[in-house]
């Protein structure tokens, strides 16, 4: 039988904070969304001010002063990095690692027993290592499915410095015991059940994961999903999904941002969906993958009712798949002079690359520009560039004199590990 870790960063972006602010230890901190939004990540301090998940900012701004609240700027590039470490830390510790998210992995310890006796005993090694090595604080869940490992996760979250110290094993339970915990826990808090569906399966009597657990899987099939299905199957010790260990190509690869500021010039905008194109095609050459359609999206605020609201879209096809800058941004561009419209105050862009496929795949065209090879050079060259000094070292186009789209994260700290000149300074 397989058995599986969830090990996750408890509120990653604030502990990364943390790990370079020391002096935020212990001080309710939250982390602010694009724009320096809302909310999306809350130290335990900020959560006992009564901050929500999600909530806009200028309504809690007043804690800044009454309380002591600490907000700051997402620091994606901080972030990115500080992911890495630590996922590269807890790869040593299993043989098969998927990685789930930016703070979340998965981890195979099947016959980790024989290697490591006591799996509670492994992941409290894992909580040490990462916690020593870089600075974040991690919980460790174990299971015999994914589903049951992303439960012993939140179990060990909901009770770290208490029995299960960061870690909890569901594999060391009897059945009995295994199931007079899940009856404590709101169906709620099951992997993949999100509000409408928990308050649709309490109105049908599954209120706790106990009780998803004894329901009928061809009655939660019928009435609900296969996938939810699926979730019965896991709670009962029966894995549904495998491992991932290497990252599934995107069908897809959207870069978008919210503005700073309203932007209402075509030029502006061209500034914004040039470097969004940019960003998207160098992801997609990553993963060794061109494209064959671009989507480009422009849209006013609704949250601004006193201006005029606009939104449009539109998909630029291109001859053959391409995966060089020049020529995505080039059709990107087109297709915004064909849904640019003057008198709005627009608030946001993005940029799609879809019809992905992959690199080495070639189609050809009788009329197609025969530079592909040159293209292929150019752009391993501007990869290779932007690699080694920083992203935007080199870019496509003019961008000096056009930044009212930059988002605004007036409270940002320096990219300690990315960036030569924020390096820390020990004294």
């Amino acid at each position: 039988m397989t058995t599986f870790a969830l090990v996750d960063g408890n509120t990653f972006y604030a502990s990364c904070e943390r790990v370079f602010r020391p002096d935020l230890v212990g001080k309710p901190l939250i982390v602010l969304s694009n724009n320096d939004g809302c909310a999306v990540t809350r130290t335990q301090e900020a959560k006992d001010l009564g901050v929500k998940m999600g909530q806009p900012f200028f309504e809690v701004r007043h804690l800044v002063q009454e309380a002591g609240l600490v907000a700051l700027s997402s620091n994606y590039a901080l972030y990115a990095d500080m992911s890495a470490r630590m996922m590269a830390i807890l790869g040593q510790f299993s043989p098969v690692q998927e990685i789930y998210s930016i703070d979340e992995c998965f981890l195979d310890l099947t016959g980790m027993h024989a290697v490591a006796g006591d799996l509670t005993s492994y992941g409290l090694a894992m909580r040490e290592r990462v916690l020593q090595w870089i600075g974040i604080a991690t919980c460790v869940g174990i299971g015999p499915s994914k589903t049951l490992a992303k439960l012993a996760n939140h179990i060990a979250k909901k009770n770290v410095g208490h029995a299960w110290s960061g870690v909890c094993d569901l594999t060391a339970l009897s059945p009995p015991e295994l199931d007079g915990l899940l009856g404590t826990i709101e169906v709620g808090d099951v992997w993949g059940v999100g509000r409408r569906l928990r308050e649709r399966l309490t109105a049908d009597g599954i209120a706790t994961a106990l009780d998803l657990k004894r329901a009928s899987p061809r009655f939660i099939r019928s009435t609900v999903s296969v996938v939810l299905e699926r979730t019965v199957h896991e709670l009962n010790g029966i894995a549904c999904y495998p491992f991932e260990s290497e990252a599934q190509p995107q069908k897809q690869i959207i870069c978008s941002r919210s503005f700073g500021h309203p932007v209402v010039t075509q030029d502006d905008l061209a500034v914004a969906v040039r470097d969004f194109t940019s960003t998207a095609a160098e992801r997609m050459r990553r993963q060794g993958l061109k494209a064959g359609q671009v989507q480009v999206f422009i849209q006013t605020s609704s949250f601004r009712k006193q201006d005029k609201q606009y939104s449009a879209g539109v998909v630029v096809p291109l001859a053959v798949p391409v995966g060089d800058t020049l020529s995505l941004v080039q059709a990107s561009l087109s297709g915004l002079a064909r849904i640019f419209k003057p008198g709005f105050k627009y608030a946001k862009a993005g940029v799609m690359l879809l019809d992905l496929t992959a690199r080495t795949v070639e189609q050809g065209d009788l009329f197609a520009d025969t530079g592909n090879a040159r293209k292929t050079r150019l752009m391993e060259a501007l990869d290779g560039i932007n690699d080694r000094f920083g992203r935007g070292t080199l870019r496509v186009g003019n961008v000096e004199g056009h930044q009212a789209w930059h988002m605004s994260q007036n409270a940002k700290t320096p990219s300690y590990t990315t960036e030569w000149e924020a390096l820390p300074t020990a004294r």
